[in-house]
């Protein structure tokens, strides 16, 4: 089975590798079958750990998976309370032909998490990246004012389709480069830099009541492209532009070090914000060694205790699970096993990093406030 890529597929991310692998304990089984009509999960599952800290904790999930692979969709049911769609809330899957729309794979994804008692991150309304072909194709020879009238439809009709169902939206995503500037897609080329506050107003028109958030990876560091982001959201928040959080995505890699993400939570969240980490993996290079699973859990390990650490962290949300199904070996070869669960959907170190990090979460006095 092929598989399209997540928004992000170039990262130069992040840790070290000094950490101690942490003891996988109890083997794990295979989790119970799906709960439904929100049956409790297990206590020892990543949602009920989470939910003592008032975090949502969800991965991105492959509908074609979940309709077809039974431990899949049993896993997503049970150790998660938040659901992100990998592709099937993407322009090119839900309006394969202008004017003619497809909500069906959506619909389900959405149908499930109601299902099973999660909340919905609806990714991505606005993104230079797996647009519709009839779009590219004319995008060129359209005026500013024909390709704005249909990037305000595009969002308002989507926003409008899902409306009282999603939690958070990843209005825009993705558009700076490392170096801080503006990404040259068509929307700059054609729209300039405005499109992105009309975006975000055109999203709060269609849904009031959704969480609306920019999306980008590398903002974990700070540095050029970080500081760009910080002052974009700065200068919307100054202009009334309903913007309400930022998502970290959090595609890290063994090779580099660890980004000062806690940091970056903490003063993005003190202009007024939400922050989320929204795309959580940690790859490494094949075969996997000792040394690179420590460092691979230490990744896991920090990146949750950042999100626990800032009470502006609503969400954290890894970027699938199942090795077997990752976006890294096709991306980056030579490198793999980014997911807490391996090839054959059985829980690794990893997982069991989260688990304990949770855990631990929850044994701390005041740790189990309501996040905001």
């Amino acid at each position: 089975m092929s598989f399209r890529l997540r928004a992000g597929l170039i990262t130069t991310a992040v840790i070290g590798a000094g950490a101690v692998i942490l003891s996988q304990g109890a083997a794990f089984a295979a989790p119970p079958a799906a709960p439904s009509h929100h049956s409790p999960a297990p206590a020892d599952s990543l949602r009920s750990l989470a939910a003592q800290s008032g975090l949502r904790i969800g991965t991105a999930i492959n509908t074609d998976l979940l309709a077809s692979n039974d431990q899949y969709r049993a896993i997503a049911a049970s150790q998660f309370s938040s659901v992100t769609p990998e592709n099937v809330m993407k322009w090119e899957v839900v309006e394969p032909t202008q004017g003619t729309y497809d909500w069906a794979a959506a619909d389900r994804l959405v149908a499930f998490a109601q299902q099973n008692d999660q909340l919905v991150r609806g990714h991505t309304l606005v993104w230079h990246s797996q647009l519709p072909a009839w779009l590219t194709a004319a995008a060129p020879s359209m005026t500013p004012d024909q390709l704005r009238a249909i990037l305000k439809k595009h969002v308002v009709d989507e926003v409008t389709h899902f409306k009282g169902k999603i939690w958070q939206w990843d209005v825009v995503n993705e558009a700076f480069n490392d170096d801080g500037t503006l990404r040259d897609s068509i929307w700059l080329q054609k729209l300039g830099p405005g499109y992105i506050a009309d975006a975000f107003r055109w999203a709060h028109q269609a849904d009031p009541k959704a969480l609306l958030f920019y999306n980008d990876y590398n903002i974990e560091f700070t540095g050029p492209k970080s500081n760009a982001v910080y002052q974009l959201v700065q200068d919307l928040k100054a202009r009334g532009v309903p913007i309400d959080g930022v998502g970290f995505q959090t595609h890290l890699d063994t090779q580099y070090p660890l980004p000062d993400l806690l940091n970056n939570l903490q003063r993005f969240s003190k202009l007024g914000l939400k922050v989320a980490e929204t795309e959580v993996d940690v790859r490494t290079t094949l075969p996997v060694t000792p040394v690179e699973q420590n460092a691979q859990v230490a990744g896991y390990t920090t990146t949750l205790q950042a999100c626990l650490a800032v009470r502006a962290c609503l969400s954290y949300t890894v970027w699938g699970f199942g090795d077997a199904y990752s976006w890294v070996p096709g991306v980056f070869p030579g490198e793999g096993a980014a997911t807490i669960y391996d090839e054959n959907l059985q829980p690794k170190p990893e997982y069991t990093a989260l688990q304990q990090t949770l855990a631990l979460a929850a044994g701390t006095p005041g740790r189990n406030n309501p996040r905001r």
